[in-house]
C-alpha cells in the first residue's frame, strides 16, 4: 500500500467520494464500514462542461474538489466512489499515487473497467468484466446492530399500535416519476385497506423528496386509521421502522430503499409507480421473479420468506481478500 509494507486493513486510509448525494454516500460509507475502515468524506463538484462530457475529457480531474482547491497527497490506501461525476478523479488519483490507491467504484462508471481495481455494478446495467461484481440491489449502510439499537430506540415510539405493524418508506419525484398528490391519496387509500384487512397498524417515513404538501395529505388520509406518520421532529425513525415492521412498503422510486428493506428478509411490497428508467423497471422485475418482493395493491399481507438481499457484507469480503492479496 502507500507505506510500502504491511498493514492491518483496520488502519488503512480511506475516502468516501461523491457528489454529495445521501443515496450515493451511504453506499460509499455503508462499504467502508463493512470493509473495517473508517471513511473521510469528501466531495466532487463538476463544471461546466466537463460534467457533460465523459471522463477522459476532463483536463484536469483533481482540481474539481467541492470548494475549490485540488485534491492532493497523501493519497488513501482505499478510494470508494459513487456516481458518474466521481469516476474522473478516481481515475486521476490511482495513477497519481502510482496504483497504491485501491479503487472501489459503485455503478457503471462509462469508462474502461481496468482503471480500477473493483467495480460494483447492478443487476440491470450490461457492464461484465473480471474485476466486476455484480449485485442485485444497492450497497447501504444498514447493518444488523444498527437495527437492533433502532428497535430499543423507537420501540417506546410505536408501541401503542396494534401488531402486525407495515412499515411504509415513502419517496418522491425524481427525473423519471412524479409523486402527485393523487398518488400519495392512492398510496394511502391502498394502506388503509390493507391495514384493516390485515387488523394491523401503519407506520410512515416520508423522504426529503415527498414534499411537506404530499406529507400533509398523507397525515391527513390516515387520520382516524391505526397510523402514525412521522412529522420530521426528533431522530429520524428509518432504521426503527425496518427493524419493528412486521411488512414493508416501499415506494418504487428508490432502488436504495427497497435494496434496504430486502436486507430485513421480511415481507417487502413495492407501491408502483408510472414512468421510471427501463434500468429500474429491470431492477423491481428482477426481485419480483426471484421471489424477494411483491408488489403493493391494497391486499392483506401476507408472509413469505427469501435470501435477504446482502451484497455489502459480500463485497466487502471480497474487498478484504483483494487487499490481503496486495500485501502478500
Amino acid at each position: 500500500m502507500n507505506s510500502g509494507m504491511s498493514k492491518p486493513i483496520e488502519t488503512m486510509t480511506c475516502w468516501a467520494m461523491t457528489e454529495g448525494h445521501a443515496g450515493m454516500e451511504n453506499q460509499c460509507v455503508g462499504l467502508a464500514e463493512a470493509i473495517g475502515v473508517i471513511p473521510v468524506r469528501v466531495h466532487t463538484k463538476a463544471r461546466m462542461p466537463w460534467k457533460l462530457l465523459p471522463p477522459s475529457y476532463w483536463p484536469d480531474p483533481l482540481s474539481f474538489r467541492e470548494g475549490g482547491g485540488h485534491f492532493e497527497g497523501p493519497w488513501p490506501d482505499i478510494l470508494i466512489t459513487c456516481g458518474r461525476r466521481s469516476v474522473a478523479t478516481s481515475m486521476a488519483i490511482r495513477k497519481a499515487s502510482g496504483g497504491q490507491t485501491f479503487t472501489v467504484h459503485i455503478q457503471d462508471p462509462h469508462a474502461p473497467a481496468d482503471k480500477f481495481d473493483q467495480l460494483i455494478v447492478p443487476r440491470h446495467d450490461t457492464l461484465r468484466a473480471p474485476n466486476v461484481y455484480v449485485a442485485r440491489g444497492a450497497l447501504h449502510h444498514v447493518t444488523h446492530e444498527k437495527l437492533r439499537k433502532a428497535a430499543v430506540q423507537f420501540s417506546p415510539v410505536l408501541d401503542h399500535l396494534r401488531r402486525p405493524l407495515i412499515s411504509v418508506l415513502v419517496g418522491g419525484s425524481n427525473r423519471k416519476q412524479s409523486v402527485s398528490p393523487d398518488i400519495i391519496r392512492d398510496l394511502a387509500d391502498k394502506l388503509k385497506n390493507s391495514a384493516n384487512l390485515s387488523r394491523a397498524s401503519i407506520a410512515v417515513t416520508p423522504s426529503r423528496r415527498t414534499g411537506k404538501e404530499n406529507e400533509k395529505i398523507l397525515a391527513d388520509s390516515l387520520k382516524g386509521a391505526s397510523a402514525w406518520v412521522w412529522d420530521g421532529t426528533g431522530d429520524n425513525p428509518y432504521f426503527g421502522l425496518l427493524a419493528l415492521a412486521d411488512a414493508i412498503v416501499v415506494t418504487a422510486d428508490s432502488v436504495s430503499m427497497v435494496s434496504e428493506a430486502a436486507f430485513t428478509g421480511k415481507p417487502v411490497y413495492v407501491y408502483d409507480l408510472e414512468g421510471g428508467s427501463g434500468r429500474l423497471r429491470r431492477f423491481q422485475q428482477d426481485l419480483f421473479d426471484d421471489g424477494i418482493t411483491k408488489p403493493f395493491t391494497g391486499a392483506a399481507i401476507e408472509n413469505w420468506a427469501y435470501t435477504p438481499l446482502d451484497d455489502t457484507r459480500d463485497v466487502a469480503a471480497l474487498i478484504r481478500q483483494k487487499l490481503q492479496a496486495r500485501q502478500s
